[in-house]
């Protein structure tokens, strides 16, 4: 199927069936796609945290606006950004380029010093909101490659992001919590959305064209 037949598949899933799980062949078919998503600059300033665990679930679902749907679904992705900028961090990924690709370290020192300017003397809660929206880009590439594996998900900002920066100790990381995707198995019965038509306003409504 194309991408647009498998975009035109997929739905919010509202309920999953807690005795079927999704094959770790397909989740980390789903992860891979993720970590090939492109970012701003190439700095990858987002981590996937995967969770499985029935008991972590139970104390991630505390604040989420659809409880059910964590404790229930198969594996929950937590899609977690840098906090902020660092001069560590920046150099860090350009290094390890630099060393995979078999070029010397500091070929791009003069790029690191204009992004190092840019950055770090930003408040954090600027860079923060930056670095939220590249893994952004990581959550729509998942949820499209699940869509190619006819695997059910549901992306989620329905949650109380400090119970599971918490819970799942991101400041240790320098990370904060930004989304969430539920993957699993629909619920034929429970998930209302299933039946129903798939909406969204015509193109002539959502492309301006400008000529």
């Amino acid at each position: 199927m194309s991408l647009i037949e498998n975009l035109n598949w997929r739905h919010a899933v509202k309920a999953f069936d807690p005795n079927k799980k999704v094959s770790e062949e397909k989740v980390e078919k789903i992860i891979e796609a993720t970590r090939l998503t492109p970012t701003s600059s190439g700095l990858q300033q987002f981590r996937v945290l995967l969770v499985t665990n029935q008991e972590v679930k139970e104390k991630l679902a505390q604040g989420a606006l659809n409880p059910e749907s964590m404790k229930e679904c198969s594996h929950v992705l937590i899609f977690a950004a840098w906090d902020t900028y660092t001069s560590k961090r920046i150099d860090e990924v350009f290094d390890f380029a630099t060393e995979e690709r078999g070029l010397p370290k500091g070929r791009f020192e003069s790029y690191t010093d204009k992004l190092k300017a840019m950055y770090l003397n930003l408040p954090a809660e600027t860079n923060f909101a930056h670095t939220a929206r590249q893994s952004y880009i990581g959550l729509g590439l998942a949820m499209a490659e699940a869509a190619e594996l006819k695997v059910d998900t549901c992306p989620a900002e329905g949650f109380d992001n400090k119970q599971v920066d918490e819970v799942l100790g991101l400041d240790k990381y320098g990370l904060k919590s930004v989304s969430l995707l539920y993957i699993g198995v629909a619920d034929d019965v429970r998930d209302w959305v299933k039946p129903m038509k798939k909406v969204r306003i015509p193109r002539e409504e959502f492309v301006i064209e400008v000529n």
